[in-house]
């Protein structure tokens, strides 16, 4: 436990919950990080390997990235242990299960993220209503199906070009990951005119300089298949993705697949963050270094989350799709003007104005009412 409170500081987190449940093989995480905004909105990761360190990490993110967004939520996240691949009726189980623990944890409200999808939300709202991203037959906004995180990083990736020396047209694209967010996200920036030159999801990867076939490539994804079965490419290990040269490159997958030991294999000259935490802090700071561009993944991947709120809201679907576009470009080019002037750090500059308006939040709350520190449970 006292590793746990090595995380804690004047933001949170609010609670740390361990749930185990034997007897459905049940066991998860739920953090909820800071709620002086509103309560909590974070995805439901599935994973065998995530952590309660992971969760930690992700929950503080979403503070952040909600923040950012200007959004009347805090941050939280839960992370569940087991195959994201199960059979759909122990899946389902664990998800019913989940949600039942966590009835009564009104800070936070549930939401798809890596391993879980509209189906599973459609699950919990059936046991306890509280939760975003829904199938669009219950009144959703279908987040995975319409890409409103592609949808986003696309247009991160338009303001950041203007910080950078090279157009969209033409551009190599890498994709390190290809689920919901990385095909939607490859999706919207080939349209514009970029061409993808690379891509890996979990069984591995595939380089073709001359540009592969978004289509052809979403339509095996959606079959269940790999992008290893694609045809007319050189098939690579999952990780060597980061040794293709490009213009931009993209980490859309799992926390950390950039550190210190690897980063100097990169070689790019604009990186927007699709995943939650993919790079460490020296990570990001050898890049900027090197005059690499990196936008950071609160500020680029934000779009979600937005669409998550705005469906909690009763919004459209369209004027979710509008308040992404105006709201992350307009980040984008807050935080990187704040680059170009005040040299400093991307990630330096977007915490700098995350943390200003969850300051601001928090000083007109009476703290001692419902908490004034970590619980951990």
């Amino acid at each position: 436990m006292e590793d746990i409170f090595k995380f804690a500081d004047e933001l949170g987190p609010v609670k740390v919950i361990h749930v185990y449940e034997p007897s459905i093989n049940l066991k998860a995480v739920l953090v909820v990080d800071n709620i002086a905004k509103g309560p909590a909105i974070g995805g439901v990761r599935m994973a065998a390997d995530v952590s309660t360190e992971e969760c930690i990490r992700l929950a503080r993110t979403m503070t952040f990235k909600n923040a950012a967004a200007g959004l009347p939520h805090g941050g939280g996240k839960a992370v569940l242990y087991g195959d994201p691949k199960m059979p759909k009726t122990e899946k389902e189980k664990l998800i019913r299960g989940l949600a039942n623990v966590l009835r009564n944890e009104n800070t936070y409200i549930f939401a798809p993220d890596m391993g879980t999808d509209e189906e599973c939300m459609a699950w919990v709202r059936d046991e306890i209503g509280r939760v975003v991203g829904l199938p669009r037959e219950i009144g959703g906004i279908p987040l995975d199906e319409i890409g409103a995180t592609g949808f986003g990083l696309s247009h991160v990736v338009d303001v950041a070009l203007n910080y950078c020396d090279f157009p969209l047209k033409g551009a190599r694209l890498v994709m390190q990951g290809f689920g919901a967010v990385g095909k939607h996200a490859t999706r919207y920036l080939t349209q514009k005119g970029a061409v993808l030159v690379a891509v890996a999801d979990s069984r591995g990867a595939i380089h073709n300089p001359d540009g592969l076939d978004v289509k052809q490539l979403i339509a095996l994804k959606n079959e269940g298949k790999c992008v290893i079965d694609y045809l007319d490419a050189k098939k690579m290990a999952r990780d060597d993705v980061i040794d293709v040269e490009c213009d931009i490159w993209i980490p859309a997958a799992r926390p950390d697949v950039v550190h210190e030991d690897n980063v100097n294999r990169l070689n790019t000259k604009l990186v927007v963050e699709g995943a939650n935490i993919p790079f460490t802090h020296g990570a990001e700071k050898i890049l900027h270094d090197k005059g690499v561009l990196c936008v950071p993944d609160f500020i680029a991947n934000a779009g979600g989350v937005i669409c998550a709120a705005m469906e909690y809201e009763g919004a459209s679907q369209a004027a979710a799709l509008a308040a992404i576009e105006e709201k992350l470009r307009r980040n984008t080019e807050l935080v990187l003007e704040a680059v170009k002037h005040k040299q400093i750090l991307p990630r330096e500059a977007a915490m700098e104005m995350a943390l200003k308006r969850i300051k601001k939040a928090m000083s007109f709350r009476r703290f001692s009412l419902f908490s004034c520190g970590p619980k951990f449970i």
